[in-house]
């Protein structure tokens, strides 16, 4: 996937659910992952020539592995003149050494989260963008209709009243296999989850069970996106 193709399906997200007024303060959260970086990409993109004027500032949660190196990540951020923080935690330890949690993830992604709005309120952002893709938006439908019974997945743009902080999903009209193309295209930094706990999740599962869907029947991974758009009450609004 080319650049410009990128910015397309990315600024069409972005108009479809009214993602971004004038003025917004977007926090990006950073994992080093793919997915994560591709957005910061077509987030400093968009920023050249969108007509609402917003600005960007990226973050990273450091949960406290020793094997994370994010010295590529903070040069891509200094090349792309897009400001940088790090949150220093010791989240690995606790969920792993001191309380060895059997499922880590769920504890994790609170703590995570509880971590980076922190640091987004302090820097003073109104928003954050989270880099979930289109297949991400399947995969969590499929992980609620197994796991809870219900036909669910995450919106395109939540006001979190709590926080009084609005979550933003502008990758969502973008497929999984274009971020690894657009990945190594453009030879984006991706830096390997060190967390051991990779790869051997529900969302694993599901994944590899929506690549055979996919495979026995082509085109249901679309059919699903269009049932989760139209189909959800008030979905994104």
């Amino acid at each position: 996937m080319k650049h410009q193709q990128l910015l397309s399906y990315t600024r069409r997200a972005i108009d479809d659910y009214n993602m971004i007024e004038e003025g917004d303060k977007i926090a990006i959260g950073i994992s080093g992952g793919k997915d994560s970086l591709t957005l910061l990409c077509a987030m400093k993109g968009l920023m050249r020539f969108y007509p609402k004027k917003f600005q960007i500032h990226a973050i990273t949660v450091d949960l406290g592995f020793d094997n994370l190196n994010l010295n590529e990540i903070k040069k891509l951020c200094e090349e792309l003149e897009v400001p940088y923080s790090i949150v220093k935690t010791d989240i690995a330890k606790i969920i792993f050494e001191d309380r060895k949690e059997s499922n880590p993830c769920s504890l994790c992604a609170k703590v995570r989260k509880g971590a980076l709005n922190e640091e987004i309120k302090k820097l003073g952002c109104n928003k954050v963008a989270y880099a979930h893709h289109k297949d991400d938006v399947v995969e969590t439908m499929l992980l609620s209709l197994i796991y809870e019974g219900r036909f669910h997945s995450f919106s395109p743009k939540t006001y979190l009243d709590r926080m009084d902080l609005t979550v933003i999903r502008p990758l969502m009209y973008v497929n999984e296999m274009d971020v690894i193309g657009y990945t190594k295209q453009s030879k984006l930094p991706v830096a390997k989850s060190p967390c051991p706990a990779d790869g051997n999740t529900k969302r694993e599962y599901v994944k590899q069970l929506l690549k055979q869907l996919t495979t026995d029947n082509p085109g249901v991974k679309e059919r699903m996106f269009t049932a989760i758009v139209k189909g959800i009450p008030n979905y994104g609004k």
